[in-house]
């Protein structure tokens, strides 16, 4: 069963399995000031949403009822993502859900011979991408594209065994990244019709990952700045650097036609939040978002332009439940 959609944006999350730790770089200690390029960017309603503003629902696929995470959403609300905490007992499995987001509105999308998949983005037409996994280990990113499933390797990968589709656009341009043998990211762009892969490298940044774009081709992403973990915006050519104030990990996982931008942020206790900044190459401002049942594990994933934002959060019993918030 496959849905398609009037318009649509992706977002991710990377592996919940062991891979975290090979894609993730670790929470560090302080934060760069943002670096907003020169230009602007128009105010969508996402943008202009603040926490006191926004409604949180709680959707989770009853086959896995401790583990789901929520990781893009179109702009007529059709949202991609998984259950499954990525062990052999409970195995990554991918969705896709539309409203009413009831039981039966769920349908399993899933690699074909894969042992685990992530959907972790879908587009305008319904198109997704995401990540699948064979039975030795090996992550290969995937595009699904009028029904078609692409598993996609960056040539440059080596004897790397990671890679990951996490963004796609209308246009089938998608963004992800690979790992290479020594476990270092490295962020690409590629291009579903004709599976060309083009490096993005931000100034000065090491273990890159690229996680969303938009339909005018801007991308985000984070990456290692010294001790620091920074998110990145790509517009027009040129990078801009930001993050959460006083944070020690910024990591934006999302981004809509407004540039508006939501993540993930670890303060200074350790907690991760959730974040959405708005005009980011203008007057860039920074808002906290926590789901009041997840306080201190909030993550969000995808945004769209309607406003709406999908992502998890962890529950006191350490039940990781989908969310999905209205502006």
């Amino acid at each position: 069963m496959k849905f398609r959609t009037k318009a649509a944006h992706c977002a991710f999350w990377i592996s919940a399995s062991a891979i975290i730790a090979a894609c993730s770089p670790p929470a560090q200690q302080g934060a760069l000031p943002s670096t907003p390029l020169a230009g602007s960017a128009s105010r969508s309603a996402a943008a202009a949403a603040r926490p006191d503003d926004l409604t949180f629902q709680t959707i989770d696929n009853a086959k896995d009822p401790t583990f789901n995470q929520l990781l893009g959403i179109s702009d007529s609300g059709v949202i991609s993502g998984y259950f499954g905490i990525g062990s052999k007992q409970h195995p990554n499995k991918g969705y896709v859900v539309v409203a009413p987001y009831g039981q039966t509105n769920f349908a399993d999308e899933n690699y074909p011979g894969s042992v685990q998949t992530q959907v972790t983005c879908i587009d305008n037409l319904g198109n997704t991408g995401g990540f699948w996994i064979d039975g030795k280990g090996v992550n290969l990113g995937f595009i699904e594209w009028n029904g078609v499933f692409t598993s996609y390797k960056d040539p440059k990968t080596g004897k790397g065994t990671v890679n990951q589709i996490l963004g796609l656009n209308d246009a089938g341009i998608a963004v992800g990244f690979y790992t290479d043998a020594k476990g270092t990211n490295h962020a690409f762009k590629v291009n579903q019709a004709t599976g060309k892969f083009t490096a993005i490298t931000p100034p000065g940044g090491t273990n890159v990952t690229a996680t969303a774009i938009n339909n005018a081709g801007d991308i985000v992403g984070f990456y290692s700045a010294g001790s620091q973990t920074v998110g990145f915006l790509k517009k027009n050519g040129k990078f801009s650097t930001f993050a959460f104030p006083n944070s020690t990990n910024t990591q934006p996982f999302g981004v809509n036609s407004a540039d508006a931008v939501v993540g993930q942020y670890v303060d200074g206790d350790g907690a991760t939040h959730g974040f959405l900044l708005e005009s980011p190459l203008s007057k860039a401002k920074f808002e906290k978002i926590d789901d009041p049942n997840g306080l201190g594990a909030t993550t969000i994933n995808g945004i769209n332009n309607t406003g709406k934002m999908v992502g998890f959060y962890t529950d006191g019993k350490q039940v990781t439940h989908g969310m999905l918030i209205t502006p």
